[in-house]
Order: structure tokens, then sequence, then C-alpha cells
């Protein structure tokens, strides 16, 4: 079982950045973040795989980079441009992925961290 922690969420105007970090009691095989707004269901925002290929989804691309430190086993989220519509909890996972663009989550989730994107 792996313990996944995040932090980094706060308040930021649109057009501002925040970096999101999620720190993990072990190596996983991939690792992604997702969101849930209120209201509406959780989403895959983005994932990385242990090689380091990384997927997005369309409503973030060109806005968000998604990283991992392996040494530390710690992952990242640098959010530029951030728009209303980004505001939301971001959780952590841990999974796998497969052909690229496809990941599977395992019931790790670090506790969530709320975004919140407001003039």
């Amino acid at each position: 079982q792996a313990e996944l922690v995040e932090s980094g969420g706060g308040v930021v105007q649109p057009g501002g950045s925040l970096r999101l970090s999620c720190s993990a009691s072990r190596s996983v095989f991939a690792m992604a973040w997702y969101r849930q707004a209120p209201g509406k269901e959780r989403e895959l925002v983005a994932f990385i795989s242990s090689s380091g290929d990384t997927n997005y989804a369309d409503s973030v691309k060109g806005r968000f980079t998604i990283s991992m430190d392996n040494a530390k086993n710690t992952m990242y989220l640098q959010m530029n441009t951030l728009k209303t519509e980004d505001t939301a909890v971001y959780y952590c996972n841990g999974g796998t992925s497969y052909g690229g663009s496809n990941y599977i989550p395992f019931d790790y989730w670090g506790q969530g961290t709320q975004v919140t994107v407001s003039s």
C-alpha cells in the first residue's frame, strides 16, 4: 500500500500559476492527477508513466505540466494560465499505464488539495 500526500493548493487569480506536489511513501508504476469540481465527477487531468511518458486531458494541454522526481518519489503538476474552470479539489493517484494513452488507477489516493481560481 502506498501513501500519497498532496500539497501546493491555494487561491490564485485567473492567468496565475500554482505547482502541486504529491509525495509517495514508495515508488509506483505510474502516477496521475485527478480533479473533482463541485457537482461534477472526478476526471483525469494528467498521468506520467514509470518511463516518463506523459498524457494530458485536452482541457489542460499546453497549460499544465506533469513531472516526476523518481529519487524523491514525488510527482508535480505545474499549472500555468489558470482558468476559473480549473477550480477543483486535486487528487494524486498511483496506478499503471499502457499503450501511451491509457491509465488504470489503483486504490492509492491522496487526501486532495483545493485549487481555487478566482478574481
